[in-house]
């Protein structure tokens, strides 16, 4: 049943399923007809039909609009898939209303490809990269074991691959090109290597980022991706070394004003066990961990392991170790010694958005605030005096106090104005 009183047809085509008999009689008496060309092509609108190539979006508004002065006017609008799912749906909403549109959906060119590999897709991450800076899609990619990434014109597997291939060289993309079209449609596995050497044209349809070790995953009730239940985990819960470690009470200060979420990227610098990339890990951001000791490159690894997530170890000393890479959103600093305010001033040049610094000394706090300060962040921070439970004889119970440790931090003033803008 259509809407009542909607004059726009909003009608989800080219995943491989024909238009509907509605669509088919909507077309018959349109006036304006809007979609890509190759839809515009296949369906065949009748001749006294405008037909108007969907390109930059604001201009065909600005059609629509006109044509809905006329009484008569019957609208068309033509799109991949779902357009209610990162497509045309939201745009025509915003600007007519919900009440002006009926929308008749398509399958998700998502769910085809997923369908394609015969693989459930309710744990998958989407990521739209049309339009968009490729950073988030890379990210995700890097964070979670299933992916699937849309792609535009320079954002394609190519520029996917590109930001996957020294990181996370394992991953297998499946690129799958024209999907629904029984000619041209077709799916190939590769390398992000062998990805990013090849000239990818149009139609890609969507990019599927799998780590096919975790490729299946249990049964779920929430779809989306693996949400952690707590943060803040215990030490015990890590390898670490004669208590090198950040105390879960700095930790739990120190995830809150990082902001780890799925499409970020966060550096860990100095970071002896790695417990705060792996609980950024946990909370869906890609992570990068910086340690200067061998053995502390393993327990890094060894604890994502145990956690399950995916985290870069990088052996090497900051800031030298930080030139090779990719800019972070959101950077750690958990050690550093004489070294640690050029360490802060390299990464509060990079950091699109936050860098949080943890240390004993109270004579670095002013060396810290300062290169803050210089990079144009708003440098705040706190003293953490914290006391813990412990057991005395005779079933008795003390207060342990803990070593004080200064967090400080500095947001970027322009990031807190963007916060959310890549969700």
């Amino acid at each position: 049943m259509p809407t009542p009183g909607a004059r726009i047809g909003v009608f989800g085509t080219g995943t491989g399923t024909p238009l509907s008999p509605g669509a088919r009689a909507a077309l018959a008496t349109a006036t304006l007809v809007v979609g890509a060309r190759r839809h515009l092509e296949a369906a065949a609108p009748p001749p006294a039909a405008e037909r108007l190539v969907l390109g930059p979006l604001a201009p065909a508004l600005d059609r629509i609009g006109e044509q809905l002065r006329d009484p008569g006017a019957r609208i068309v609008v033509l799109a991949s898939g779902d357009p209610g799912f990162f497509g045309i749906t939201r745009a025509l909403t915003e600007r007519f209303g919900p009440d002006a549109l009926d929308v008749r959906p398509g399958p998700p060119s998502v769910a085809v490809a997923f369908a394609r590999l015969g693989l459930a897709w309710d744990d998958a991450v989407v990521v739209s990269a049309h339009g968009r800076d490729p950073r988030t899609a890379v990210n995700a990619c890097l964070a979670h074991p299933k992916v699937a990434v849309l792609t535009g014109p320079g954002t394609g597997p190519a520029e996917l691959a590109a930001g996957l291939a020294h990181s996370a060289p394992g991953r297998t993309l499946v690129v799958a090109t024209a999907l629904g079209d029984p000619e041209r449609e077709r799916l190939e596995r590769l390398t992000p290597r062998e990805a990013v050497a090849r000239d990818w044209p149009d139609p890609v349809s969507v990019v599927l980022c799998l780590d096919e070790r975790r490729a299946l995953s249990p049964v779920r009730t929430v779809a989306g991706p693996v949400r952690t239940g707590r943060w803040a985990l215990d030490e015990a819960e890590f390898e670490h070394r004669d208590s090198m470690i950040t105390k879960f009470e700095v930790r739990a200060l120190a995830l809150a004003r990082l902001g780890p979420r799925t499409g970020d990227l966060v550096w860990d610098i100095g970071a002896g066990s790695g417990s705060v990339a792996v609980e950024c890990a946990r909370l869906g951001a890609a992570a990068v961990a910086v340690e200067k000791a061998a053995d502390g490159v393993e327990r890094i690894r060894a604890n994502a392991a145990a956690h399950g997530v995916d985290v870069r170890a990088v052996h090497g000393s900051a800031p030298e170790a930080l030139s090779a890479l990719p800019d972070p959103d959101a950077v750690f600093v958990g050690g550093g010694g004489g070294d640690l305010p050029a360490i802060v001033t390299a990464c509060a040049h990079r950091a699109r958005r936050t860098v949080v610094v943890a240390l004993a000394a109270l004579d670095r706090v002013p060396e810290v605030r300062s290169a803050l300060a210089a990079a144009g962040f708003a440098a705040e921070g706190v003293l953490l005096q914290s006391s813990r439970l412990a057991p005395l004889p005779g079933g008795v119970t003390r207060l342990a106090a803990a070593n004080p440790v200064f967090l400080l931090w500095g947001d970027r003033p322009a990031a807190r104005a963007n916060e959310g803008a890549n969700q």
